[in-house]
């Protein structure tokens, strides 16, 4: 035999490999890997290997590893996996290293289909996946596409529906928004008080019959024992509490539960193999155990590891609410420094625009000048050709006055001079026609040029304004286990053949208890939030008109049904313990 044994233990997000000495026991090998990765809460959680058999056993912890039904081989191969569910992750699990193993199994549970979740459900889990992952939504970070490598849906539910990629991963953006200025530990617990509502969560399925033959299946978890039909994982017909059983054993295939009411009769199964038996043993004893510590006061261990994670969370509370601070500083510096940079722009613009009006003020105004010069021009031009025909009217008078006196003097020629005269009579017409046109021509001028003058003193009066506004500046304003456990089993060899007439039996303790039903008064998380729970309602109408009817699974019926008569899983546990053990023990007896 080698001097040491190695051996690989996957976690759910790690591997770790140690050398150990052959004589090591299965608890000193579990507490070694606790150790290493800091792991308190112990009792949730065991070592699972394959068999030589190629059956799913539990390391046995009183055994020495080296004496188990352990695969031989050069390292040695086992898992560290929840082996036991809390009833209620937010009170009874302490650690964020105990949340995050627990989120992780739970999450690859429900995306490999052990575990039943409908659509509207998967995406919201699928959303806290992503806040557990990459922390709160940015939109300068997250850009489209950011979850393309992620496994975020069952294959189940993408087959399911005719939406492409793109289009899920726009439905769980929308809630990754939703989930601001949440962590990642408070994403990940938010994803388990989601997952522990789902039906299948935490229930361990064992095939079995009744005295009829009748096949059944058995299903243990945290809270008790039910019986469901063989075609329904999803609601169980009859349950039995933890409380209500006071002993649990097998001989060969049977089993016998004892209640504790000495009336009812035992409770008797059968079950295919001797293992199953006992892996069922195992599981109602470990299950039963923390049944009963969560309703007796906390151990000392648990209460100083509930104050630390107290002051751990309360810490990073606080470190999380100075980061939000200063954060929001700096977005507020940043907004005042965007709104002093838009007024800058702004400023800008409007000395752009007071530049080109003052360009074209000025445009315009020398185009009055010009123009009232050319009309001053063109008046002086009219005055001096009025002038200058008043000059010829008045050579033309007093020619006319020497044609008149050379008329008097020259009688003889009386005729020629008055043809003389009368030509200059028309002529001195003619000329005064157009000295009266010419003033007139001057007169419309002379208006025209004071027109111009009052339009300029206008134009020079509105860009005084202009130029008087343009000085005044605005001030700057400052401105975000699952069925797969069900193949679970202590590692001890079966030795079935030397077994069969041997008996193993437990005794449950129920004294000294606080409250045995509580859970029956549990609510939905989605009850227990109504935004949530029209959110849910909300995107389930959404996708249903995307969903292809063919393909509906048989859970997916039942679930179906199970919200048409408003039934869920803590209203379904109520219905299945009405009525005292004994007529739930009858009601199974004829299933």
């Amino acid at each position: 035999m080698p001097k040491t044994v190695n051996v690989r233990i996957t976690t759910m997000d790690a591997e770790l490999e140690f050398s150990f000495h052959p004589n090591t026991t299965g608890k000193q090998l579990f507490d070694q890997v606790s150790r290493t990765i800091g792991l308190r809460e112990t009792w949730y959680f065991g070592l699972q290997f394959v068999d030589t058999k190629g059956f799913v056993s539990w390391l046995n912890y009183d055994k020495k590893v080296m004496a188990q039904d352990v695969k031989k081989a050069n390292t040695l191969q086992f898992k560290l996996r929840a082996k036991f569910y809390p009833e209620d992750v937010t009170e009874e699990l302490i650690q964020d290293i105990t949340r995050k193993l627990f989120f992780l199994q739970v999450k690859e549970d429900i995306l490999g289909e052990s575990v039943y979740c409908p659509p509207e459900s998967a995406v919201l889990l699928a959303s806290y996946a992503i806040q557990a992952k990459y922390g709160e939504y940015s939109k300068s970070v997250h850009q489209p596409g950011y979850m393309s490598s992620e496994r975020l849906l069952s294959k189940r539910v993408l087959e399911q529906h005719k939406l492409s990629k793109e289009q899920w991963e726009e439905r769980i953006q929308v809630w990754h928004e939703e989930h601001r200025c949440m962590l990642k530990e408070e994403a990940m617990i938010e994803y388990l008080k989601i997952a522990q509502d789902l039906e299948m969560y935490g229930v361990n399925y064992f095939e079995i019959k009744n005295k009829k033959g009748t096949d059944l299946w058995l299903g243990v978890d945290a809270l008790g024992i039910n019986i469901y039909e063989k075609n329904d994982k999803l609601s169980p017909k009859i349950g039995f509490p933890w409380s209500e059983i006071r002993n649990v054993s097998f001989n060969d295939k049977k089993f016998i539960i004892k209640p504790i009411d000495k009336k009812a009769p035992d409770f008797l199964f059968y079950a295919p193999r001797l293992r199953v038996n006992k892996r069922i043993l195992h599981l109602c004893m470990g299950n039963h155990d923390l049944y009963m510590r969560r309703r007796k006061p906390d151990t000392i261990e648990v209460q100083q590891m509930k104050a630390q994670a107290k002051d751990e969370r309360l810490q990073k509370k606080m470190e999380r609410d100075q980061l939000e601070s200063e954060k929001k500083k700096r977005e507020d510096i940043q907004k005042e420094k965007e709104q002093v940079e838009r007024e800058k722009q702004d400023l800008m613009m409007k000395l752009y625009q007071f530049e080109e009006t003052t360009k074209r003020a000025e445009k315009e105004l020398q185009e009055q000048l010009d123009r009232a010069m050319r009309l001053e021009e063109e008046r002086r031009r009219v005055e001096q050709e009025a002038a200058r025909l008043e000059a010829e009217r008045m050579e033309a008078i007093i020619a006319k006055e020497e044609l008149a006196r050379q008329a008097e003097d020259q009688i003889k020629s009386q005729e020629q001079l008055a043809a003389e005269l009368a030509e200059y009579s028309i002529k001195i017409s003619l000329l005064e026609e157009a000295k009266r046109e010419k003033e007139e021509e001057a007169e419309t001028w002379h208006s025209k040029a004071k027109e111009v003058e009052e339009s300029l003193l206008k134009t020079k009066e509105e860009l005084q304004i202009v130029m008087s506004s343009s000085i005044l500046t605005p001030a700057a304003a400052p401105a975000s286990s699952s069925s797969s456990s069900s193949s679970s089993s202590d590692s001890e060899s079966d030795h079935e053949h030397s077994e069969e007439n041997s008996t193993y039996s437990a005794e449950l303790q129920t004294q000294d208890i606080n409250d045995h039903r509580q859970e029956e008064e549990r609510l939905t998380e989605a009850e227990k939030n109504q935004r949530l729970q029209k959110q849910l309602m909300a995107l389930s109408s959404e996708l249903e008109d995307a969903r292809d009817q063919d393909k509906k699974t048989h859970n997916d019926l039942l679930h179906a049904e199970n919200v048409r008569v408003g039934r869920d899983k803590y209203k379904t546990l109520r219905q299945i313990r009405m009525g005292n053990t004994k007529q739930r023990i009858d009601e199974f007896e004829a299933l």
